[in-house]
Parts: C-alpha cells; structure tokens; sequence
C-alpha cells in the first residue's frame, strides 16, 4: 500500500516498477528537457513491432497496471518545484480569462473524418514484465508526438526508461488495432521526473510511422505501413500555464481495484471524469503544486491519459492541459474520489517541443 499523505491517500494509476540501468541518455536540451532513446532506427523499431505480433496484443489486455510498491521516490530538489509554483500561481490569476496563449498548440482533426481518435493505450516492459497506460496523440509539426504519465515511461527510482514502448490508438476490446500501432523513438521528459518529482509526471513520446499487421497465406504476420500517427487520427491542443479553476475531461482506460477491491472497470472501454480543477499537494510524492479533479473515480490504467480543456463532443478534441497521476481517496473510504494531474507550465511546452524536434518532417 502506498502510505497516506496525512489524511489524504494517494496512489499512482499506472506502472512504476524495479527496472535495469538506464542504458543511454541524450545531452540535455534547454530548460532542464532530457530525452532518451527508445528505438531510434528501423531495425530498432521492427524488433520492438515484432514483439508485439497480433498473438501478444490480443492478450495485452490482461497485463494489469501496476501502482507503486513501498515508500515514495526519493525526495529531489525543490527548486524545480518553487519555480512551477510561480508559475502555476501566475497562470491562476489569468485562468478565468480562458484564453489561449502564445505556448499553446491548436487541435488538429485527421486528414480523413469529421472526428479525432486520439485517445489510447501504451504498451510496454519494465523489466520483464508487460504493462499499460492510457495516452494520447498530440497535434504537432512532427506529426508524431504522444503524451502520457511520465511514470508510463520512465522510473525514476532505478532510473530507466520503459522497453518495447508502442501507442495504440483507438485500441478494440478484442485486441485488433484499425488506426495502427507506433513504436515509441525517443521519449523527452523533464529532469526533475528522473528524481521522482511528481510535478513533472509526464512524458511526450516521438513516435513512428505507424503500421499494421497483415496477415499472410501461410499465417504468418507481415507489417504494413499505415503513415503518421496524427495523419491517422488526428491530435490534441496543447494548454499552457491556465492554473487552478478550469473545467476540465479527463480520460483514460482505467482497470485497477479500488481502494475496497472492487472492480468497476475493465480496462476496455474509455472512461471520463469532468470537472473544475483545484490545487493539491502530495509531499511523500515531491508534488506541491498538482491539478486536483474531483470528483472522478478512475484507477489503475488511466494513469497517462488526456485531461483537455475546451473539449467538444462532435470533434473528440480540446487542449491537453495534463494527464492522469495521481488517484486520492480524500474521504478514507470504499473508492477513489479525486484524480490529480501535474502542472502544465512553460518547462511542459519546452518537453513538447523538444519531443516534436525529434520526429522527421517527411509528409
């Protein structure tokens, strides 16, 4: 169990488990912006494809979502923290205004459709175990960026990055993939996620063309190119430094138990919270300015996906103003009652655009 943070409970929603050494990360880009390899070249990208054949998806569903075992992270630095304190309270004094900024990345619908499906899962490995999260597909001039929880891509206690790492769009309950699946290239994190800081639980992922499995005469699987992921199915906004006070959607294939060990949700079907959002902190977390949801019951599984402010239904889009971290039972009883996200602020945009840097601007 995770212990209480004072009254409160707290939990993470998707994966954080023991993994191997890091085995590489690249030089650091400005505003404390790391990236780290995932599988860089095609021959990287097509061992990691063929670990996840059509056989092995169709049972991803059953891999359960892990939480965290033991004591917190290890406490980091807290400058980080007091610099996205002035930030957060900054945009705070502004957010009624509901405005979009100079940070912020309009939503953009695929090229075929009236309707974006952004909305998905990862799949990947720590250690030798296989997990998931939820995530979602971001507008960007790559064409190729996924958000997610930073903890459903990187732990920070060992530290090292998730292994065979791919986003499924739009994901079916019987394991098929019709938007594709894309191998994770390269994953741009903030630096102060590397020291447990969950103010800067997320993640942007470059990603791959996409593909999809074939399947030939003689029943054997053979991968066919499907093009860009944002192409396919669109991508999110992006919302920078709006603060406390915005209503949001937030998102996710939640699967987990609840505090009372009941099982409300499959992991199957895509679940929404909505709300305002209000500030909290979790200080055994290093968290000290989080987006507080509430109410939302989501457990394990949602851990990565979408919070979008200014969703619209007919569309399927908005403005990713941050992802599933953290799951709190304020109440101390039978279920989750709250979800909290980290800040969105300018250190966010500079992960982003360091992540889009990454992908190639082929059509």
């Amino acid at each position: 169990m995770i212990p209480p943070v004072r009254s409160l409970a707290a939990a993470a929603l998707g994966a954080l488990l023991m993994v191997p050494a890091l085995t590489g990360i690249a030089n650091a880009a400005p505003s404390k912006v790391m990236t780290v390899p995932l599988a860089k070249t095609d021959a990287d990208m097509k061992k990691v494809a063929e670990y996840w054949q059509p056989d092995r998806l169709k049972k991803a569903d059953s891999y359960s979502p892990a939480t965290p075992a033991g004591n917190a992270p290890a406490a980091s630095s807290t400058a980080a923290g007091a610099s996205a304190g002035a930030a957060v309270k900054a945009a705070s004094a502004t957010a009624k205004q509901a405005k979009t900024g100079p940070r912020d990345v309009a939503p953009a619908l695929p090229k075929s459709g009236s309707a974006a499906k952004t909305m998905g899962k990862v799949f990947f490995r720590f250690g030798s175990k296989e997990f998931w999260c939820s995530a979602s597909a971001v507008a960007s001039k790559s064409k190729s960026v996924v958000a997610t929880a930073g903890h459903c891509a990187y732990d920070p206690r060992q530290p090292g990055e998730a292994h065979n790492w791919i986003f499924v769009p739009n994901p079916q309950a019987d394991g098929t993939t019709p938007d594709g699946i894309y191998v994770g290239a390269s994953l741009s994190l903030h630096e102060d996620w590397v020291k447990g800081d969950y103010d800067f639980d997320y993640a942007f992922v470059t990603v791959h063309r996409g593909f999809v499995w074939e399947k030939q005469k003689d029943g054997t699987y053979s991968m066919k190119d499907v093009g860009k992921l944002q192409d396919n199915v669109g991508g999110q906004g992006l919302a920078i430094s709006k603060g406390y006070g915005n209503r949001v959607n937030a998102f996710g294939y939640p699967a987990g138990a609840q505090p009372d060990g009941t099982r409300p949700f499959n992991g199957k079907t895509l679940e929404t919270c909505a709300g305002g959002t209000s500030k909290t902190t979790a200080p055994s977390r290093e968290l000290q300015y989080g987006v507080l949801l509430q109410p939302c019951n989501l457990t394990a599984g949602a851990s990565g996906g979408p919070w979008l402010w200014k969703f619209q239904s007919s569309t399927k889009l908005g403005y990713l103003n941050g992802v599933n971290s953290l799951t709190w039972n304020r109440d101390a009883r039978g279920a989750y009652d709250a979800v909290s996200a980290p800040p969105f602020i300018a250190t966010t945009a500079d992960v982003y655009r360091q992540a889009d840097a990454q992908g190639s601007s082929e059509k």
